[in-house]
């Protein structure tokens, strides 16, 4: 494909990726009211009454804000399935074969880092920040601000937990091998603690860890998977340069 055909491409994927979160939006903007009220449950034992708002039109923003965040979960199989039509025509056909794995999992592992944010990361960043001012301060938290502290972390965490879907699609690809990944361990400890402090919203090491910790053992569990993989591919590619 040429450069303008691969960007035809990009611009069919985007649009439809953007007509499938509208639906999932739709969908989602329906039962706005108590996605929210599962969204603040982790900010919910820190305050007296419900959160608050300021303009008269905060709120109707703030339930089309959470319905959009859902709606990324909600449809994040097919989402993946455009990534995957968008690089699948530069793939050669025996690779091709791994579209469903990449889905499944790829989805699974988004999910599962939605919800590490939201069980885990959350409770301790709030429990941190807002504890912080101790008697002296009072908090006084508005939907608003509340949500844009949840999305950075929520969509941040569920992009980084689809680190171990990259590197086993990247040594299959024969991009990157686990003895390469493995030797430059520490550049990724680097890079990964570098993104954990900018989707970790405060500056004490515990909340750093848990966000950094994870994604360090998923950086392993890609590169072991890809080992395990390893010698399967060579026997495949072996048995198709006999044929050849």
């Amino acid at each position: 494909m040429s450069l303008f055909d691969h960007l035809d491409e990009l611009r069919g994927r985007l649009v439809w990726s953007v007509g499938i979160l509208l639906v999932g939006f739709l969908v989602c903007f329906s039962f706005a009211k108590d996605i929210f009220e599962v969204v603040q449950r982790p900010i919910a034992q820190h305050i007296d009454g419900p959160l608050t708002y300021l303009g008269p039109a905060d709120a109707f923003m703030m339930f089309l804000r959470v319905s959009l965040l859902a709606a990324v979960f909600l449809m994040s199989p097919f989402l993946i399935w455009q990534v995957w039509r968008f690089v699948s025509p530069g793939l050669y056909k025996k690779e091709r074969r791994y579209a469903l794995p990449f889905i499944f999992f790829g989805s699974g592992f988004f999910i599962a880092g939605g919800l590490f944010a939201y069980y885990v990361a959350l409770p301790f960043a709030l429990d941190f920040l807002i504890n912080f001012g101790g008697d002296q301060l009072q908090a006084d938290i508005t939907a608003e601000r509340y949500m844009s502290f949840v999305i950075p972390i929520v969509l941040g965490l569920g992009i980084m937990f689809e680190l171990p879907i990259l590197i086993f699609m990247l040594s299959q690809l024969g991009v990157v091998t686990p003895r390469f990944l493995m030797r430059h361990f520490r550049w990724a400890v680097l890079i990964i603690f570098f993104i954990s402090a900018l989707i970790t919203p405060t500056p004490d090491p515990w909340n750093l860890m848990v966000v950094a910790l994870p994604t360090l053992a998923l950086y392993l569990l890609g590169v072991g998977a890809a080992a395990l993989a390893g010698p399967r591919k060579r026997a495949q590619d072996k048995d198709e340069a006999s044929e050849d």
